[in-house]
């Protein structure tokens, strides 16, 4: 075959394993690791140096690729893309956070790094194709859902466009990860029991409430009890909290269970509700922004994911005149969050996304999540 392909290597066991399918396909395989974080020199909020947080793992990541490429005997490249990612990722996840909503930079992360700067320069390395480890499909140019269902990342993919999958390939979107294990344990590959990276995008496992004080500065307000207006404590940043959350609230004094139900931030404002009735957390329709849809499919009746690891919602959508959608799902669906991603699907086929820009209940917004 003799083609040239060049795949993300991360440093994990599924970028690896889709190097070593690729080799036995036949391609002539290149790695790449991306840069995007520089955890020894930051820019807070004002341009200026932060030294303070802890380092993240990216050296040990880049270590372990490139053993990998050593076991397989393929070539290992470097780039850095922090610039690429502070402008055009972490910026928004900042914008976000102000605004009080629960954005997701991983999804902007394949649209503009992995699938877009990344694309470029493996272009530049002369390579045909670009492959990453990510559990997915492709068929006749539709993206589809990985056969390990568990795993499947197609909810991250849900921001491309369809010219960003042109000359892409997903290796291990056929395979179980149980046996993208196996694989990497007979061949011997150092990272064979490597523990799956979590965390925000490039930057990883951190107590998020510190890490994000390099950046955004805490402003404390009142915890309000949705039910009787009482207020009952004090939050340190609307930004610490999301929607359902039920850990580290930070109220004392209360047996009851209880849970994170709405953000005011105007009035700076956290809600909880109190007991196991999960009624204010619970909606029935939605309105998104920032539609992004990889087929020319635009259906009215269709399933939806509001989470990564959600089910798979029946939802019927309304196209507004001014771009927006409004997805409907009469049936009732919990913590739908503003700044989440609504990701559609048709079967497998995973069909595009928008931004949850506000949550209603009986054609109401609901007013504690405004």
């Amino acid at each position: 075959m003799n083609e040239k392909v060049i795949i993300g290597m991360s440093g994990g066991v599924d970028s690896a394993v889709a190097a070593y399918l690729l080799k036995k396909q036949g391609y002539e395989v290149e790695g790449l690791f991306m840069r995007n974080w520089d955890a020894l020199l930051n820019n807070d909020t004002l341009g200026n140096p932060t030294l303070n947080e802890e380092i993240c793992p990216q050296e040990k990541d880049y270590n372990d690729a490139l053993k990998t490429c050593e076991i397989l005997n393929i070539p290992l490249h470097r780039v850095d893309f922090v610039k690429e990612y502070w402008d055009l990722v972490f910026t928004y996840f900042l914008k976000e956070l102000e605004k009080g909503r629960t954005p997701n930079p991983d999804l902007l992360c394949n649209k503009y790094i992995k699938f877009d700067a990344f694309k470029k320069e493996a272009k530049r390395l002369g390579a045909k194709y670009m492959a990453t480890g990510h559990y997915a499909r492709l068929k006749d140019g539709n993206l589809l859902r990985a056969i390990d269902e568990n795993k499947d990342q197609t909810y991250f993919l849900a921001q491309l466009q369809k010219e960003q999958l042109e000359d892409v390939l997903f290796p291990i979107g056929d395979y179980l990860k149980e046996d993208v294990r196996k694989i990497a344990i007979e061949l011997g590959l150092n990272v064979a029991d490597k523990k799956d990276s979590t965390g925000i995008c490039f930057i990883g496992e951190r107590n998020f409430q510190k890490f994000i004080q390099n950046y955004l500065k805490p402003n404390p307000g009142d915890i309000v009890d949705v039910a009787t207006k009482e207020v009952i404590g004090r939050h340190n940043g609307l930004m610490n909290y999301t929607i359902g959350q039920r850990r580290n609230v930070g109220i004392s004094g209360y047996d009851k269970r209880h849970y994170v139900c709405g953000k005011n931030v105007a009035q700076n404002i956290l809600y909880v509700a109190f007991g196991e009735d999960s009624k204010y957390l619970i909606s029935d329709s939605c309105l998104l922004e920032n539609i992004n849809f990889i087929t020319d499919k635009r259906p009215s009746n269709c399933t939806a994911k509001f989470r990564y690891r959600s089910k798979d919602i029946p939802v019927q959508l309304e196209y507004l005149e001014n771009g927006e959608i409004k997805v409907n799902y009469k049936e009732g669906c919990k913590a739908v969050t503003p700044g989440q991603f609504c990701v559609f699907y048709q079967g497998e086929e995973c069909l595009g996304s928008g931004i949850i820009k506000s949550v209603w209940k009986d054609d109401e917004i609901l007013w504690y999540l405004k």
